[in-house]
Order: C-alpha cells, then structure tokens, then sequence
C-alpha cells in the first residue's frame, strides 16, 4: 500500500508546535484595515490556537506523509 500523501491546503494554512498544538492565522488581514483600531490589527497579526477537537483532525492530514 502506498504512502498516504499530506494534505498541502493544511500544511499551508495550519503549522504544529513543538508541544503538538497547532497554529492558525486570524481572518480579516486582506483590506478594509483602515477601519480597525491598531490594537485589532495588531491582535490580527498573532497567531491563534486551533480548538482539540479540530487540531487532532487536522493533525492527522498533516502528518500524513
């Protein structure tokens, strides 16, 4: 049976920690910026932690290969 192959949309959007927790980027980063108060851009630029029960989904096609 070959290998399974990794999900590359994933590998794009997501990143695993060295803990196993994984990494996602805000929404809303493309335009209409102007708007937000610097503290909200500034928010958006951190990354976020993806819930457990997503993460172990989304792990698993990230690690498929």
């Amino acid at each position: 049976m070959p290998k399974m192959k990794t999900k590359k949309s994933l590998v794009r959007r997501f990143k695993v920690t060295a803990t196993g927790k994984v990494l996602r980027s805000h929404c809303g980063k493309s335009h209409r910026m102007v708007s937000f108060t610097g503290k909200r851009v500034r928010q958006l630029r951190r990354k976020g932690l993806v819930n457990n029960a997503l993460a172990k989904r989304i792990k698993r096609g990230l690690l498929a290969g």
